[in-house]
This record gives C-alpha cells, sequence and structure tokens, in this order.
C-alpha cells in the first residue's frame, strides 16, 4: 500500500508532537518532515514534494497564508490543508483563493483531520463541518439574490504581505531586505504600498493589524 506522505507545519513544538502521535498511527500515514516557520515549510515541500502539508496559520518569519499561496503555486501536485485556532470568514476565503484544499479549526475532531488528509490526496475539498455550513449558507444567499460572493480587491500581494508580517516582527529595512533577497529600496517600495492599502502608516498600527490578523501572534511583535 502506497502511503499518503505528510509534511507537518506548525510553530508549537508541542502541537506538532500531538499531531505526529495521531498521524503515524495510521498504517496510510507517512509523515516526511516537520517545519516551525512558513518559510521552512515552502523549502521543505519543494525538496520533499508530499502529498499533504498540514499548514498552521500564524507563524514566523512567514505566515501560513503565504506559505500556501507559494507551494501551491510551486507544486501543484501537494494539497494544503491549514489548520488554525482562527475561523473566520475572510481566512476561509483568502486560503481557499490560495489554493488551499481544506480548513480546519483546531478544535476539530481526529477523525475530520484523518478524513481531510485522504479526501485531500484524492483531490478532494474538505472543511471542519461549521465552516462547510458557512460556506453552503454564503454559495445559497448568492444564488438566491443572484449576487456573486464579493471578492476583496485590497489584498497584499506575496511579497507586500511577507514584508508586512517581517515589519511587524520587529525586522529593520535592512534585515527584510537580507531576508527576502531584495533591496533595501525595494523593501521601502513594498512598506509604503502595504500602509497605502491598509489606511496605516506606523509600525505600532502595522503591528496591531498582523496580531489582529493572526499573521503573527502576540509574542513576535508589540507587546500589546
Amino acid at each position: 500500500m502506497e502511503k499518503i506522505s505528510v509534511l507537518l507545519a506548525d510553530d508549537h513544538i508541542v502541537v506538532r508532537q500531538g499531531l505526529r502521535a495521531l498521524l503515524i498511527a495510521e498504517e496510510d500515514i507517512d509523515i516526511v518532515g516537520e517545519a516551525d516557520n512558513g518559510r521552512q515549510a515552502v523549502q521543505l515541500a519543494k525538496k520533499l514534494l508530499p502529498d499533504v502539508v498540514v499548514m498552521d496559520i500564524a507563524m514566523p518569519v512567514l505566515n501560513g497564508l503565504e506559505a500556501t499561496r507559494q507551494i501551491t503555486r510551486a507544486i501543484p501536485s501537494t494539497k494544503v490543508l491549514v489548520l488554525s485556532s482562527y475561523s473566520d470568514d475572510e481566512y476561509v476565503q483568502q486560503l481557499t483563493e490560495a489554493g488551499a484544499a481544506g480548513y480546519l479549526v483546531k478544535q476539530t475532531a481526529a477523525t475530520d483531520l484523518l478524513k481531510a488528509i485522504r479526501e485531500a490526496q484524492k483531490g478532494n475539498a474538505y472543511f471542519s463541518p461549521s465552516i462547510a455550513k458557512r460556506l453552503r449558507d454564503q454559495c445559497r444567499v448568492a444564488f438566491v439574490t443572484g449576487q456573486p460572493a464579493r471578492r476583496r480587491t485590497d489584498y497584499l500581494t506575496t511579497r507586500e504581505a511577507e514584508v508586512l508580517q517581517l515589519i511587524a516582527e520587529g525586522r529593520a529595512n535592512k534585515q527584510i531586505a537580507a531576508e527576502l533577497s531584495i533591496s533595501i529600496k525595494t523593501v521601502e517600495k513594498h512598506r509604503q504600498q502595504v500602509m497605502n492599502k491598509l489606511g496605516i502608516h506606523d509600525v505600532a498600527g502595522l503591528t496591531r493589524h498582523a496580531i489582529a490578523k493572526g499573521i503573527i501572534e502576540t509574542n513576535a511583535g508589540l507587546t500589546m
């Protein structure tokens, strides 16, 4: 029997250990790697080519949303399942648009995660029951009213989102330039575009925005 290869991406080692303990008990699942930040998740996905990546959203260096975008773009055969504490509609929409094959809240039952992994490997989508119900309701409303679901146009580009996260983590322009292998002038340009799109023009405000959106956790940026 060919096993489903899985990469775990979560910056909390206790969470990864729990997921590992759950998954290794399954005969058809093989954990091929673990990542503790989004950048590492992208690198390992490109190297290991797993069938499925189980991805957290709030991770340092590169968050799960941007990591998902990069993985699905670079390796279409790899399916990304988002496992997160955050379940609001904006996250679900952004992750779905980024190519995620499914979205589960961390409080979900273990059987849901196992089913999601198996469904994702088959090429099917899977969402936690509560999220699936909201998506169905939204589609029903859109059908009845004849209005397509609204799409936001102010989303940050992948690079802008990377710069926002690093700013919120307290990195200076020079450090951001080194991390992303771009020039300081380019960092400054992205920084200004982020501020313009969000209507936020100071670092403290950007940090609060990043924390509120789950891009970083409270202990990663300013003390709130």
